[in-house]
């Protein structure tokens, strides 16, 4: 007998919480949207050297043209932008990134990103999860596939993590919650009510754990039940993640205020420093969040803002990871849902609306080769030319990089036959 016969994931997620209040007095709602049981690891294949990745995400739709894909001899397309040269001879990048050119022998550009989805919602989500939005299921995001195929690292620490993210875009799908993201807001708030509330003794802690206990062990035996049973083990895993001295891999209070400043003081760049803290940590698959490059309007205006917070954070977690000697075991990547059109659009104050055509994307780090461009736009930057790259073939590479079989097929509740990067295949000429 099923006791939820009608609840939704997130009616059943609040009861465990509602629950986890009245009984043991702490809050583990942020807890039970994230990865917090392990899934066993399949058999891997060859691929890159990543252990970790770090998904930087640009929501809106980032302009290629004025950043990573610029046309110094088109000024009808290239507007207010100038091209700059990089660290790379023949990499070119949008003078807004004048950091991120220094960093260019580190990274690859992957100028021939193509998607079939040219709205904001429907584009992401196919570059989070590889399918396209159906009304009859819920896809897992890129995080839960690799936790899913790979495991976790770290015993008590979450595999995935959200920071600044849609759970809409950072979940479990039909994988079930616990391959969804651990979410957390404010980077430098770290992970919100994991620790006892100072209103409960240790003594009665312990007490109320030993009664729920009890209540868990005469519920499961009235009612065999998955979804109870996985939401018991997410909620003991909550409690040893409550209780691991590696909680401080959160808190950013630990960094020096040299390497804060090195990153900058806004929330995506706060961001992407304790995206590195928490991969250090043995955390696998973090997403970092950058909003605001939906520019319709002003595009030159909005491109300017959007790159001067990414610029710093960037080339300082690249710079950082690759000092460390790190870069090696992460992969950095960053992704859009499209690009914005070559052409300028002067009724919308020089704006640039959605492209899904042609966009770009980087890599680095975790055996890809820096200093490399794949595929070529044409001269305006509206179709690719050479070399096209799918989402799913770019979430299959980011899959071989981790020596992960993205072609494993899982079957659905309904089962039906999915994986992690649909018909997508590696692009392997990237590898070193």
């Amino acid at each position: 007998m099923n006791p939820f016969p009608k609840a939704d994931e997130l009616t059943r997620r609040q009861f465990v919480s509602n629950a986890a209040r009245a009984y043991l007095g702490v809050h583990l709602f942020p807890m039970l949207g994230g990865t917090l049981a392990s899934a066993a690891p399949t058999e891997t294949a060859k691929g890159g050297t990543a252990k970790n990745v770090i998904y930087l995400y640009m929501s809106g739709g980032m302009s290629h043209v004025d950043t990573f894909d610029p046309k110094p001899k088109k000024k009808d397309i290239m507007g207010k932008t100038e091209a700059i040269p990089s660290k790379v001879d023949d990499v070119l990048v949008g003078h807004y990134l004048p950091k991120t050119a220094a960093v260019m022998d580190n990274v690859c550009v992957i100028n021939s990103m193509n998607s079939t989805q040219g709205a904001h919602e429907q584009g992401a989500y196919i570059m989070h999860t590889s399918y396209q939005m159906r009304g009859t299921i819920k896809h897992p995001s890129l995080g839960a596939w690799v936790m899913k195929l790979g495991g976790r690292i770290h015993p008590e620490l979450p595999g995935f993590v959200a920071i600044d993210s849609s759970p809409e875009l950072t979940g479990g799908g039909f994988l079930g919650a616990k391959f969804a993201a651990a979410p957390i807001g404010s980077p430098t708030d770290g992970l919100q009510d994991s620790t006892r509330s100072g209103g409960v003794s240790a003594e009665d802690f312990e007490r109320r754990l030993s009664l729920a206990d009890r209540m868990n062990r005469e519920f499961h035996g009235k009612y065999a039940n998955a979804d109870v049973k996985a939401y018991e083990e997410l909620y003991r895993e909550a409690i040893a993640l409550m209780n691991s001295k590696d909680l401080k891999a959160f808190d950013l209070g630990q960094e020096s205020a040299a390497t804060r400043e090195l990153y900058g003081p806004g929330r995506f760049a706060q961001g992407c420093l304790l995206a590195r803290r928490l991969v250090e940590n043995g955390v696998r698959f973090v997403e970092v969040q950058l909003g605001g490059w939906d520019t319709h309007y002003d595009n030159f205006a909005g491109v300017a803002g959007r790159c001067k917070e990414f610029d710093q954070a960037y080339a300082a977690l690249i710079t950082d990871l690759a000092k460390s000697g790190r870069l090696k075991d992460t992969l950095v990547v960053v992704a859009t849902e499209f690009g914005r059109s070559p052409e300028i659009q002067a009724d919308h104050k020089d704006g640039r609306d959605h492209h899904p055509g042609a966009f770009s994307c980087l890599l680095a780090g975790g055996g890809i080769k820096g200093g490399i461009k794949h595929g070529v736009t044409d001269a305006s930057g509206s179709k690719v030319k050479d070399g096209i790259v799918t989402v799913q073939d770019f979430n299959a590479t980011i899959a071989h990089a981790l020596a992960l079989p993205y072609d494993t097929i899982v079957m659905s509740p309904s089962m039906r036959p999915f994986k992690l990067a649909d018909k997508g295949a590696p692009v392997t000429s990237l590898f070193a």
